[in-house]
């Protein structure tokens, strides 16, 4: 039993939003990582929810075999029925926390194609436009490349023990 409708509502999510089958947008994302950031990203967390929902059927698996029906647990079982219970909790909250991030790469990839035609377009590509550029100096013409900035000797800094 793995933590499949995550997995099943990644993809529909996923999917929804490029408009393409999961299978396509696995074989276009690495090799696309320039074009659509936002795609790679998503199927990156979308491999970690799958890892993660791989983590939470073995952990299931353990649980239910340490606590099935009729069976009288020993008292060192019970570290280890504690152990996999703890560490299926963390595993379903890592993969709630990996369908957020989709959930969010998918609302900004809206909010971005949204901004593309509206009045926020003009801001959007200014801010990426101004994240993307090297750092020159105050007065400097945009046409000039920017001066290398000068080789200073590193300072020698004393051992505080």
């Amino acid at each position: 039993m793995s933590d499949a409708p995550a997995l099943d509502h990644a993809d529909a999510m996923i999917e929804k939003a490029w408009g393409r089958p999961i299978a396509e947008l696995q074989k276009a994302a690495p090799r696309l990582p320039v074009e659509d950031p936002m795609l790679r990203s998503a199927m990156h967390h979308r491999s970690h929810l799958v890892v993660v929902s791989n983590s939470i059927a073995v952990h299931q698996e353990r649980l239910h075999a340490l606590t099935r029906p009729g069976h009288v647990p020993a008292f060192y079982d019970l570290d280890r029925i504690t152990a996999s219970a703890s560490a299926l909790r963390t595993a379903h909250a890592e993969s709630n926390t990996a369908l957020q991030m989709i959930r969010h790469v998918v609302d900004a990839r809206e909010l971005v194609l949204k901004a593309e035609g509206g009045p926020d377009a003009e801001r959007v590509r200014a801010a990426t436009s101004r994240t993307s550029q090297a750092h020159r100096p105050l007065g400097l013409p945009t046409g000039q490349p920017t001066p290398p900035a000068p080789a200073a000797a590193a300072q020698h800094v004393a051992n505080r023990r």
